[in-house]
């Protein structure tokens, strides 16, 4: 049975648990303001050591500074996670971020990801949020399942973001 509950800070050494690995078959990008499909045929590998620690410095920068972080457990085992970031963005004010969001392989496709979005969805509007703020990987399986979960293209992008992540498709959630 899959437990869903807030991660703590402590938990960060958990996040090697999540196999990220899967196989890309298309990914996307953006030209002129619409989503093009590129055809890709290989495996995406799990963690480097040098990703995972950069994730987990993510993880703990945001947790530190109020955002909060919701994983998936099949017993002691984290087989999902996403972090809701603390900095309220947008034009507006009005958009928080889903900063992470992973489901390990084997765990994918049961309704893990949408229970993880959706207590991530409850907080952001207790904190007065209308808006989630997407960055995804350009993957297929990562825009179709945000899309799936009510996301759209946006229409503002956010800067910050963008540099930081340029090839990634940015998307929002109204909440």
């Amino acid at each position: 049975m899959i437990t869903i509950k807030t991660m703590t800070q402590d938990q960060a050494s958990k996040l090697k648990e999540i196999d990220r690995s899967e196989h890309i078959d298309l990914i996307y990008e953006m030209h002129k303001g619409r989503v093009v499909e590129t055809f890709k045929n290989h495996e995406c590998s799990n963690w480097s050591e040098d990703l995972l620690k950069e994730i987990q410095e993510r993880y703990l920068f945001e947790l530190s500074n109020g955002g909060i972080a919701i994983g998936a457990f099949d017993g002691e085992s984290l087989v999902g996670f996403g972090v809701l970031a603390h900095k309220f963005r947008g034009r507006n004010k009005d958009q928080l971020q889903i900063d992470l969001m992973y489901v390990t392989r084997n765990y994918r496709r049961l309704g893990i990801g949408t229970q993880i979005m959706n207590e991530l969805s409850n907080e952001a509007r207790k904190r007065g949020a209308e808006y989630l703020y997407i960055s995804s990987t350009e993957t297929k399986s990562a825009v179709s399942f945000y899309k799936q979960n009510g996301s759209q293209i946006a229409e503002e992008i956010d800067e910050e973001l963008f540099t930081k992540e340029p090839k990634d498709i940015h998307m929002i959630r109204k909440l």
